[in-house]
């Protein structure tokens, strides 16, 4: 993957140290409007904030932006904020100029959890997630917890999401510790940098073997198959639900699917189910939208041949990838994920 992780709340300092090693003549930051002021630099390319300005529009901008502050192969970009500001600051350095480095330094949970880790970039297209991008990881990844006391609730349950999806694909201890979460107690940013640390683990070992998804890397989407479909509904709705509620509410019906073909044990669905509900408020969806859903899930990146296919668990920590799933199993699914949501 190329990736260095550096966990630190010396934020600053880290730069300095890779502008130095890197002999960049010129650093540009990309923040949206609401990580722009925690930028102490001259030179900050401002997107708009939230996951409807993930667009090729915003792109164009930050490609324009870059060109009038004379960006070239030496520079170092560095993008300070969300999943979205992460995802398109890579895809846009990654492709000016055929290249950039770039450094990604999360703000939230989501983002340090998921979209900075990886190496995948892009924008969303034509009411689908993330359906243009590339395969280019951060040389760097500076992860702390510094920011995440002013997150609100939603935006750390929304990560939250990613780290228990993490923990499903390695360790039942961790899964069953994670659903003991009190989102009502106050940070304890020793704990949650343990958690971030043990989740990060899980991705980069992952991504370490497979890196451009030719394989296991596809154990990642657990949870997104549904989840990215509920998230592509509510956006052509305009009524955008947060990324990591979306992945909650896949993880259900992943959960749902994977006992009923791999006897996922019914006492874990039910866990999580519960954990869910309790913490994360459906979107209003009812058996009328099954048709739209599963025409989404069919155009989901990870489909074969119209298929719709998901990862799926036998147990905790044992995935199974690109596995085919009917419609009736889905729309069984469905049902059950609305009955644990209480729709």
């Amino acid at each position: 993957m190329g990736q260095n992780l550096i966990f630190t709340d010396d934020i600053m300092a880290t730069i300095g140290q890779i502008e130095a090693q890197g002999g960049h003549r010129l650093t540009v930051w990309i923040a949206d409007e609401n990580t722009a002021s925690l930028v102490p630099a001259t030179h900050v390319i401002t997107i708009p904030a939230g996951d409807d300005s993930k667009t090729l529009h915003t792109v164009t901008g930050i490609w324009d932006a870059m060109e009038r502050l004379g960006v070239t192969r030496r520079s170092l970009v560095v993008n300070l904020g969300g999943g979205m500001v992460t995802d398109l600051g890579g895809f846009a350095a990654a492709t000016f100029k055929r290249g950039v480095r770039f450094v990604n330094v999360p703000t939230t949970l989501l983002g340090a959890v998921d979209a900075a880790v990886g190496g995948k970039t892009g924008f969303n297209y034509n009411g689908l997630k993330n359906e243009i991008g590339a395969f280019a990881p951060a040389s760097d990844v500076i992860l702390s917890t510094r920011f995440f006391d002013s997150l609100p609730l939603t935006e750390m349950k929304s990560g939250f999401a990613e780290v228990l999806k993490h923990a499903m694909l390695s360790s039942r201890e961790e899964f069953l510790r994670l659903l003991n979460h009190d989102f009502t107690a106050p940070i304890d940013h020793k704990d949650l940098m343990e958690r971030l640390r043990r989740a990060v683990q899980v991705k980069v070992d992952i991504v370490a073997r497979d890196p451009k998804e030719q394989g296991e890397r596809e154990a990642l989407n657990l949870g997104h198959t549904v989840g990215h479909a509920l998230e592509s509904l509510s956006m052509k709705r305009g009524k955008s639900v947060p990324h990591g509620y979306a992945v909650a509410w896949g993880l259900v019906a992943e959960a749902v699917l994977s006992h009923l073909k791999f006897r996922f044990p019914s006492e874990d669905v039910h866990r999580l189910g519960a954990f869910v509900r309790d913490n994360y408020p459906g979107f209003p969806f009812t058996c009328d939208d099954y048709d739209d859903l599963l025409e989404l899930m069919r155009h989901d990146k990870k489909s074969r041949n119209g298929e719709i296919t998901c990862t799926l668990l036998s147990e905790v920590g044992a995935y199974r990838i690109g596995q085919a799933v009917s419609s009736d199993d889905m729309t069984a699914a469905l049902d059950i994920l609305r009955d644990h949501l209480g729709l």
